[in-house]
């Protein structure tokens, strides 16, 4: 894919991330953010990000922060807005980014779950509006899930996917607007069932992640469910669901048991305790732990 000229709304958490690949892959970058401070310290976020990873250290030169939203986006092919999971928030800047963009530049809301529908809904020019999900941190993890509307035209879907191919992405079609997309579904799907398994008494919630860790999820990374299932068998896998399905939590709510830990304040690491208790230094090692991991998975993918 050529040059493309993007410009990141948000240059938070997600979105200076979301600039350091696309500039990583040659694209001009333009960021704005509204908090000053926020602005101030993208470029050397993304250039200590550089540093960490061996990654080339010039790519920061292609991004350009902008304190004015309308110069911001003006001159942009592709706009993605990464701000706060605010639904009016998001409504309200593709409102005023859509009076200052050409009406074929793509506009995209990067969400881990808020429908795109409801975000793009008022937009003038909807076909040219869809959804990304960047899984954090955006430099490690390689999915994006490129999410279309019933109005998204599948020349923006083709853009958007091979934009974030071309970045070094694994991009996932997501053909129908849903909660949670695909990622999220699945995700929450298997901590529906972990949580059930505590909240039972079947067992803790350190077992849980430890029978995880040690068994299915050491082949998850290359051996997906579907493709697991093909492997082993549909029948053997038909006649495995005739048996368990029915005992599996599908409760269309949250369980009383996560319920219960919120509002007792047991709110993981944020208070020290969740479905278990986290020091200080056991946090920093989890996170580390994950960091490491993350980093080691990306340079196999290299």
């Amino acid at each position: 894919m050529s040059k493309a000229r993007i410009s990141v709304i948000g240059a938070g958490l997600m979105g200076h991330g979301i600039a350091q690949v696309f500039a990583l892959a040659g694209h001009d970058v333009t960021i704005y953010d509204a908090f000053p401070g926020s602005l101030e310290t993208v470029k050397a976020r993304i250039l200590a990000n550089l540093k960490d990873l061996g990654d080339d250290e010039s790519a920061v030169a292609r991004v350009t922060p902008q304190a004015d939203l309308a110069l911001a986006v003006r001159d942009a092919d592709y706009v993605v807005e990464a701000v706060l999971e605010d639904m009016a928030l998001k409504q309200k800047l593709f409102a005023e980014i859509e009076q200052h963009v050409r009406p074929d530049t793509i506009l995209a809301s990067n969400t881990s779950v808020m429908p795109i529908t409801e975000i793009m809904k008022d937009l003038k020019h909807r076909e040219r509006a869809l959804g990304t999900h960047w899984w954090n941190p955006p430099f490690l993890v390689p999915l994006v899930e490129v999410i279309e509307t019933q109005w998204t035209s599948p020349s923006a879907v083709d853009f958007t996917m091979k934009l974030h191919a071309d970045a070094g992405k694994k991009p996932a079609h997501v053909k129908k607007d849903v909660p949670g997309f695909i990622g999220n579904r699945l995700q929450h799907a298997l901590w529906r069932e972990a949580i059930s398994l505590v909240e039972h008494g079947i067992c803790d919630a350190e077992t849980v992640d430890s029978v995880i860790k040690a068994a299915f999820g050491r082949r998850l990374a290359v051996l997906g469910p579907l493709e697991n299932a093909d492997m082993v068998g549909t029948d053997l896998t038909l006649a495995i669901h005739n048996t368990v399905l029915a005992d599996i939590d599908s409760r269309p709510g949250p369980s009383p048991y996560l319920e219960k830990l919120v509002k007792d304040g047991k709110l993981g690491f944020k208070s020290g305790e969740g479905f278990r208790k986290w020091s200080p230094e056991q946090q920093a090692a989890l996170r580390s732990k994950v960091l490491q991991h993350l980093k080691k998975a990306r340079a196999n993918d290299v």
